[in-house]
């Protein structure tokens, strides 16, 4: 089994939030006006679609280089709808463009790192999240 562990803290003088997993961060907040947000970094919905999006994009160059093939540009746009009170994502819209360095069509390489996207299988799926009060 692996395991992947991140931490938040609070970023002083704000009501942002501070992530890290390793020696990356990312900041988020609420949008500008918002619940005290002031905008600093990314809301949920969007880290989200990043999540999808980005394992997706990681995904295309696990199986390229699975099978040998190489990469030219990869653009990946992810739309998540939200409805609701409490607020939920309802639905995520995953659109790719992917150009093979040899300009073969990459349809199958396609198809086949979407078939291993640990995030997007993950919520497919549905996965228990519990909650301590540490």
């Amino acid at each position: 089994m692996v395991v992947s562990t991140v931490e938040l803290r609070n970023i002083a003088g704000t009501e942002a939030a501070l992530g890290w997993a390793g020696s990356h961060t990312v900041v988020v907040d609420r949008p500008d006006g918002k619940a005290g947000g002031k905008g600093l970094g990314f809301n949920g919905a969007q880290l989200l679609g990043l999540a999808i999006g980005g394992c997706y994009c990681n995904d295309l160059r696990y199986v390229a280089h699975d099978l040998g093939q190489e990469i030219g540009d990869i653009s990946v746009r992810v739309t998540i709808d939200l409805e609701g009170s409490p607020l939920i994502a309802t639905k995520a819209d995953v659109a790719v463009h992917l150009e093979m360095t040899d300009g073969s069509d990459p349809s199958n390489l396609i198809n086949k790192a979407w078939e291993v996207c640990t995030v997007a299988n993950s919520l497919r799926n549905g996965i228990p999240i519990s909650l301590a009060n540490c």
